[in-house]
C-alpha cells in the first residue's frame, strides 16, 4: 500500500479529497490535490502541517498528521485494533493500518483512504467498513451482528439521496445496514456498468460489541478490472504538483 488520500468532510456530509500521501522508497511524500481547490468554497484552508499549497512535502518519517491517527502500540487494546481490521501482527504497517481503519478522529473532520490497486490477477479488490451503521435502527445492527464471513451482501443505488446521488446502500437479506464509503461509490458504479453480475460484495469480518461501531462490519468487494479502467478518476483526486521533492531534512 503506497498511496493514500486525505479527505476533508463537512457536517452536511459533503467531502473532498484534499491531499495525497505516497510512500516512495523509505520516504513519505505529501502534496495537495485539486480537491483542495474545490473545497475552498466550503472553507477549506491549507493545514498547519502543510501550510503551502504549492509545496511538495517529504519526510523520512510518517507525518504527524497521519501518525497521530493510529493508536500507539503501547495501548492495551492495540492488538484488538489490529484484529478488528482483519490484519495479522506482520501486516501492521502504518500505511496499511491507515488504509483499512480510515484514520478518523472525533477531534477533526478528516478521513484517510487508499487508492485501489490492480491485483496481480488483474482484479479490483477493496475492503471497507460499512458507514452509518451506528445511525441505523437496532434491528439493522442486530442483523449485522448475525452475519458471518463470506456472507453475500447486496448494493442498492440511492439516486434520490439529497446528500449524494451516487450513494450505495449495503443490504443483508433486504435489511439496510448502512452505506458504502463515498470514495468507493464512483468506482463501483463504473465496475457495475462494465459487468454488474461480476461485482461481488461479501462480509469479510464481523466485530461484535464492545468494538466501536465504526469497526463493526468489514466488507470486501471484488470485480474484474475492466480495460482502461482508472480508479478514483475524478479530477479532484489529481495531485496539484508532481515536482521532484527536495531531500528530506
Amino acid at each position: 500500500m503506497n498511496t493514500l488520500y486525505l479527505a476533508w468532510r463537512q457536517p452536511d456530509r459533503r467531502w473532498w479529497p484534499v491531499g495525497q500521501l505516497t510512500r516512495q522508497g523509505s520516504d513519505y511524500v505529501f502534496t495537495y490535490t485539486k480537491g483542495a481547490i474545490s473545497a475552498e468554497q466550503a472553507g477549506f484552508r491549507p493545514l498547519l502541517t502543510f501550510p503551502d499549497r504549492d509545496e511538495v512535502y517529504v519526510s523520512s518519517k510518517l507525518f504527524p498528521l497521519f501518525a497521530n491517527r493510529l493508536p500507539p502500540k503501547s495501548r492495551p487494546d492495540y492488538s484488538d485494533f489490529v484484529q478488528w481490521l482483519d490484519l495479522g501482527p506482520g501486516e501492521a504497517d502504518p500505511m496499511i493500518l491507515l488504509a483499512r481503519s480510515g484514520g478518523r478522529r472525533e477531534t477533526d473532520m478528516f478521513e484517510v483512504f487508499p487508492l485501489p490497486e490492480r491485483t496481480t490477477a488483474g482484479r479490483y479488490d477493496a475492503s471497507f467498513f460499512v458507514h452509518g451503521l451506528s445511525h441505523r435502527p437496532a434491528e439493522a445492527q442486530d442483523e449485522a451482528s448475525r452475519l458471518r464471513p463470506e456472507d453475500r451482501l447486496e448494493l442498492a443505488p440511492e439516486p434520490g439521496n439529497p446528500e449524494d446521488p451516487h450513494a450505495l446502500r449495503v443490504l443483508a437479506t433486504g435489511t439496510h445496514l448502512g452505506f458504502v464509503p463515498r470514495y468507493l461509490c464512483g468506482d463501483i458504479h463504473s465496475l457495475r456498468a462494465a459487468s454488474e453480475e461480476s461485482v461481488r460484495v461479501a462480509v469479510r469480518r464481523v466485530n461484535l460489541p464492545p468494538t466501536p461501531m465504526q469497526f463493526r462490519l468489514l466488507c470486501a468487494i471484488a470485480a474484474p478490472w475492466p480495460a482502461g479502467f482508472r480508479p478514483l478518476s475524478s479530477p479532484d483526486f489529481e495531485p496539484l504538483h508532481s515536482l521532484v521533492p527536495a531531500q528530506p531534512s
